[in-house]
């Protein structure tokens, strides 16, 4: 088996970083991580933007999911700046199919958008 692409790991690290409670409570941690023009769009079809999104997590008012668990995921190196990361996530019985671009950047792959839609699974899913 080959080692992934430097930005595709990248993209699963991160993204598996930002599924720690911690690093979701905190602004440093998130701004690590989170590109200048990140913009996302939930569960609910709500669009935010970077600083929005980071006011929300940190204050405590978000809404806790409880323990995100990954399934499934898949990267695609788009580009050589550029990297598409697909996967499932589970918590609280509530599952989201999940997509995200992470871009290259002087400071490192930030997740630049993620979107999340709701599913439910199907018999043998």
């Amino acid at each position: 088996m080959t080692e992934p692409a430097p930005g595709v790991a990248a993209a699963i690290e991160g993204e598996l970083r930002l599924l720690d409670p911690l690093v979701r409570a905190s602004a440093d941690l998130l701004d690590q991580v989170l590109h200048p023009d990140y913009r996302e769009v939930d569960t609910t079809g709500r669009h935010w933007d970077r600083d929005t999104i980071i006011d929300l997590l940190v204050s405590g008012c978000a809404p806790s999911p409880g323990r995100l668990t990954a399934s499934r995921m898949r990267a695609v190196h788009l580009a050589d700046e550029l990297v598409h990361l697909t996967f499932d996530t589970e918590a609280k019985g509530r599952r989201a199919h999940r997509s995200s671009l992470w871009r290259r950047t002087a400071a490192g792959w930030l997740l630049y958008y993620h979107q999340a839609t709701p599913f439910e699974a199907a018999p043998g899913y």
